[in-house]
C-alpha cells in the first residue's frame, strides 16, 4: 500500500475560506502538480480522517482509510469537475464512499468468521434450500482455510465443508476429541486473524 507522507512544512498551505485561492489549488491540483496535491493533503486530512474516524471507531481503520482517500483523489484527479462543485465537496464524497467500503469489508470479515464458527457448532446436513449467502461463505472461506497449518485446517473442512460435528470428526480421524476441538479453536482464530489482515488494503 502507498503511504502518503505529510508535507513538509515549507510546503505552502493556502489559507482557509478563499474562493480564488481554493480555485487555483483545484486547478494545480487536477494539472498534477504535487506541490499543490501536498497542500490538499494538508488541508483536507483533518476532516477527512476525523469523517472516518467517527464512522468507523477505530484509529488504524480511519488512518488507513485516509491514505486510501487521498491516494484515490490523486490518481482520480481527472475525473474532479469544478463545475459540479469544489475540490473539498469532492473529497468528501471519496472519503464517505471509502468509509461505507470499510464498513462493508468489516462486515463481511465478521459474517466470515461466524459462519464458520456456527458450522462448528451446529453442522446440518447439506439442504438444496440453503442460501445462496452459505455457498459464498463456504467458497470465500477456502482460499483462508488452505494458508491455515495441516490439522486445523483439516478439522475446519471437515466441519465445513462436510457438515461433521467435532465428535464426528473425531471418529473418522482417530484424533481425540479434545484434540479437534483444540485445532478448532485455533483454526477459528487463526482464520479470524488472516481475514482481518487481508483486508487492510
Amino acid at each position: 500500500m502507498y503511504t502518503i507522507n505529510r508535507p513538509a512544512e515549507r510546503t505552502p498551505v493556502p489559507a482557509r475560506g478563499t474562493t480564488a485561492e481554493e480555485e487555483e489549488l483545484a486547478r494545480s491540483f487536477a494539472a498534477a502538480d504535487e506541490r499543490a496535491f501536498a497542500a490538499v493533503f494538508a488541508r483536507w486530512r483533518p476532516l477527512v480522517h476525523t469523517l472516518a474516524s467517527r464512522s468507523l471507531g477505530d484509529a488504524q481503520e480511519a488512518e488507513d482509510v485516509t491514505q486510501q482517500v487521498f491516494l484515490a483523489a490523486w490518481l482520480g484527479r481527472a475525473g474532479f469537475r469544478p463545475e459540479r462543485g469544489p475540490l473539498g465537496a469532492w473529497i468528501v464524497g471519496i472519503a464517505r464512499r471509502k468509509t461505507v467500503d470499510a464498513l462493508a469489508a468489516r462486515t463481511r470479515r465478521t459474517k466470515l468468521v461466524e459462519a464458520a464458527a456456527r458450522t462448528l457448532a451446529v453442522a446440518p446436513p447439506h439442504s438444496a434450500q440453503s442460501p445462496p449467502e452459505t455457498a459464498l461463505d463456504r467458497v470465500l472461506l477456502s482460499g483462508e482455510l488452505v494458508r491455515l497449518p495441516g490439522p486445523q485446517r483439516q478439522v475446519l473442512r471437515m466441519a465445513f465443508y462436510e457438515d461433521l460435528t467435532q465428535a464426528q470428526i473425531a471418529e473418522r480421524t482417530g484424533i481425540p476429541l479434545g484434540t479437534v476441538k483444540s485445532h478448532a479453536r485455533l483454526g477459528l482464530h487463526r482464520l479470524r486473524h488472516r481475514i482481518a489482515a487481508d483486508a487492510v488494503v
